[in-house]
């Protein structure tokens, strides 16, 4: 089977490179709250610890 190869219209093209741009865009956000996320859910736990051990 042969690989077909289409010429996408400047529209099309346009409209898809903007909506890679929005996702890599997103996924820069989302590592970046990631390490806040883990400080604060390791915070979390380990206040809980302490009040199992205390309480």
């Amino acid at each position: 089977m042969a690989w077909i190869t289409q010429q996408l219209d400047p529209e099309r093209s346009r409209r898809r490179q903007q909506l890679i741009a929005q996702l890599a865009g997103a996924r820069a956000a989302q590592q970046r709250d990631r390490p806040r996320r883990v400080r604060t859910d390791k915070l979390r736990q380990l206040i809980a610890t302490r009040r199992r051990i205390a309480g």
